[in-house]
């Protein structure tokens, strides 16, 4: 009796090259939070900012009243330092990403050795440029390959493989592209939240001050005062800050997708053209 076996391809793994990114991003945030902290205790909290002592003494620079804003400011700070440092974690990530060389001249110089029909030069590029393009293109080269030697299958068949091979090495390298961006897109709007939660704080305040005895406490007003616009800055900043990583970061992951997307399409586009007159 004859027993059909079927044959499990494992998945591709995706090669490790460079900086693939932070996974773990909670433990960024806590580091920025401690960071954080120590700039409000140490550094803008420290007595030479203020003249007099406790909580009547006055900010005497831009330091000072930064302190004065409260609680909301090493929060705030956190936020900032975040995307300060997921912005950096993002740019190097991407230029990994990016590969060694010009990704257009990349490309170019694919879409060249296939019209050609140079199969092992295509590899060599691949293997010189690296990054998540280069793995894509390798992967598919790959199965490229296997489906002209693959006797069993028929021209739409193998067309349908080489597809499939494309989407899933695409698949493996687009979480690390987009890895940490929800966080940054996040504190664009909580960084505004945060500093009109201080300035809601530090406006509470300055009416308290008005309020008791009839009469304004100046230190208590300009304290509120302080709280109120210093968070509303800062929390301003902080959104700004993440509008533009969010956007840059964005912009370089949808140009490494059409990257993608084209040499792709240029790879499927080669084999069918070569092979018109297979069934």
């Amino acid at each position: 009796m004859a027993t059909n076996e079927k044959k499990t391809v494992a998945p591709a793994k995706k090669k490790s090259q460079g900086f693939q990114g932070i996974k773990s991003a909670i433990w960024v945030i806590v580091a920025c939070f401690c960071i954080a902290i120590c700039i409000y205790k140490f550094f803008l909290g420290n007595p030479a900012n203020f003249e007099g002592v406790g909580e009547a003494a006055a900010p005497k620079n831009m330091l000072g009243t930064i302190y004065k804003g409260g609680v909301i400011v090493p929060i705030i700070q956190t936020l900032l330092l975040t995307v300060l440092a997921l912005s950096v974690e993002r740019f190097l990530a991407l230029r990994t990403a990016f590969g060694k060389g010009s990704l257009s001249k990349f490309i170019a110089n694919i879409r060249a050795a296939l019209n050609s029909g140079d199969m092992a030069k295509a590899q060599q590029l691949c293997d010189a440029q690296k990054g998540s393009v280069a793995n894509v293109v390798g992967a598919t080269l790959a199965k490229y390959k296997q489906m002209e030697s693959e006797t069993g299958l028929n021209k739409d068949q193998k067309l349908t493989a080489i597809k499939q091979e494309l989407e899933e090495a695409t698949a493996l390298e687009l979480p690390t592209l987009q890895m940490n961006m929800q966080i940054i897109f996040t504190i664009v709007t909580l960084g505004t939240l945060t500093g009109l939660l201080g300035t809601v704080i530090g406006m509470i305040r300055s009416f308290s001050a008005l309020a008791a005895g009839g009469g304004a406490d100046s230190a208590q007003l300009s304290t509120g005062i302080s709280e109120a616009l210093v968070n509303t800055a800062f929390g301003i900043g902080t959104s700004w800050c993440a509008v533009i990583s969010y956007n840059y970061f964005s912009n370089k992951i949808d140009k490494l997708t059409f990257a993608l997307d084209e040499v792709g399409f240029s790879i499927v586009q080669t084999y069918d053209a070569q092979h018109k007159d297979e069934a």
